[in-house]
C-alpha cells in the first residue's frame, strides 16, 4: 500500500509497505527496522517475532521518543511479558499492533510532532 503525506519536513515518513517490505522515504527496506522522525536504524534486529530479545526491546526503549510502537507483522501477536521489562524501567509505554498499522499510526503520530518511534518486523 502506497501512503501520501501532504509534507514531511525532511522527516522519516513511511511512503509505502506491503509483503516482507518497508519504504522510508521513497527507498524500499527488506529487513526489520527502528524508526523516529529523525532516526533510521536499517537491520535493528535480525529476530524474527519469536526471537525478539530484551536487548531488542532495550534498544527500542533507549529511542528519544515519548511512544514506542512495536509491529509485529502481517499479524497482531503480543511480546512475551519479560521482553517489556527494559520499557518499564525507563517508564515508557508500548503500544502493538500488526505491521500495516504501526505504518499507518507511525505517520500520523510523526505528522502531529510526536516523539515516536516504531519498531518494525518485517516477518
Amino acid at each position: 500500500m502506497k501512503l501520501q503525506l501532504e509534507k514531511n519536513d525532511n522527516l522519516n515518513t513511511v511512503t509505502a509497505y506491503g509483503e516482507g517490505y518497508v519504504s522510508i522515504n521513497g527507498i524500499r527496506h527488506d529487513s526489520n527496522l527502528a524508526i523516529t522522525p529523525t532516526r533510521l536504524s536499517l537491520k535493528w534486529t535480525e529476530a524474527t517475532f519469536e526471537t525478539l530479545t530484551v536487548a531488542d526491546v532495550a534498544y527500542l526503549a533507549s529511542l528519544d521518543a515519548e511512544i514506542i510502537l512495536l509491529g509485529t507483522g502481517k499479524s497482531l501477536r503480543f511480546p512475551r511479558p519479560e521482553l517489556l521489562r527494559p520499557l518499564i524501567e525507563a517508564q515508557k509505554g508500548l503500544e502493538v499492533m500488526d505491521l500495516a498499522a504501526a505504518c499507518r499510526t507511525y505517520n500520523v503520530l510523526m505528522g502531529e510532532g510526536r516523539k515516536v518511534a516504531a519498531g518494525l518486523l518485517l516477518f
